[in-house]
């Protein structure tokens, strides 16, 4: 997906909100916005999703795209899963993968409960959850989040990590604004900030790629992260992996790897993620646990 010299105003004598921005998205790549309030970042995201049109340049190769936006209109008069089976059947699903989907969606996400609840019966973080399971409803090729974790409990904030990661894993492209600077921290392939209409790359770190950061006093304190993991017949934990997790095999009696519980330092969740979905072959997430525990050592497993 390529923009090339995009600019965005509202009218004809309106300031420039965002002005020539060249900039090319690759597929299996995970681009972080930064920028102030009013700066234009969420303009930005329209554009990339499709929602508003540039008022100069070009957007080209746009893939099949699912957008978050900040406020999720939640006065349709649909039940939660009656939305996502219809946003499911929008994205091309047939009505029985829709269903299937929206049920494994809303289980994922804690709202499972919620399946028959109008929309407008819905608080905040419920609907938060319903806006984020349509995004993914369909495996978009483009994944676009604007504060898409405001208004998530902790464990469907986690999800939603998870989730971004097997996005990218599986060769898709996911762009996201968040006010937490530590959102998937270290994982971004590209960060870019919005500032005085224009966009500006900043360098990102990866430390999956240089093997996992030296532990620190932080990482001693937790919280702590569980990640049960399960590769494919015949494979072993890749090795180095970031944060030095702590492993627990689930099944000791299964032929093959079997189910495995890793155990890291919240600060090195995302990175361990990013590490598993993308090793030769990958490994499957099964559950991503925030465990919010204070010690010297990480959390016992039963």
């Amino acid at each position: 997906m390529r923009l090339r010299g995009v600019g965005r105003r509202y009218g004809l004598g309106g300031p420039w909100v965002l002005r020539g921005i060249d900039l090319e998205l690759a597929p299996g790549s995970l681009v972080r916005v930064e920028g102030t309030n009013g700066s234009g970042k969420s303009t930005l995201l329209r554009l990339l999703a499709g929602i508003d049109a540039p008022s100069a340049g070009r957007i080209t190769g746009r893939p099949r795209t699912a957008y978050v936006p900040e406020r999720f209109p939640a006065e349709l008069p649909l039940s939660a899963r009656g939305y996502l089976v219809h946003l499911g059947r929008i994205h091309g699903l047939g009505r029985t993968a829709a269903e299937r989907g929206a049920g494994e969606w809303l289980e994922r996400f804690g709202a499972a409960g919620h399946a028959d609840t109008a929309l407008t019966e819905l608080s905040k973080g419920s609907s938060q959850k319903v806006a984020v399971a349509q995004a993914l409803l369909g495996a978009p090729g483009l994944l676009v989040l604007d504060e898409a974790w405001t208004g998530l409990d902790r464990a469907a904030r986690a999800e939603l990590d998870a989730a971004v990661a097997e996005r990218v894993a599986a060769g898709g492209t996911v762009v996201f604004v968040d006010h937490d600077p530590r959102r998937l921290s270290g994982a971004a392939d590209t960060v870019l900030r919005v500032a005085d209409a224009r966009l500006t790359p900043v360098a990102a770190h990866r430390p999956d790629a240089s093997g996992p950061r030296p532990k620190g006093p932080e990482d001693d304190a937790g919280p702590w992260v569980a990640v049960v993991t399960e590769g494919p017949p015949g494979t072993g934990l890749p090795p180095d992996l970031p944060g030095a997790p702590r492993h627990e095999p689930l099944a000791p009696g299964r032929v093959g790897p079997g189910p495995v519980r890793l155990t890291v330092g919240a600060a090195h969740s995302d990175a361990l993620l990013r590490a598993l979905l993308t090793a030769h072959p990958p490994w499957h997430i099964r559950s991503v646990t925030e465990l919010p525990v204070t010690a010297a050592t990480p959390p016992e497993g039963p």
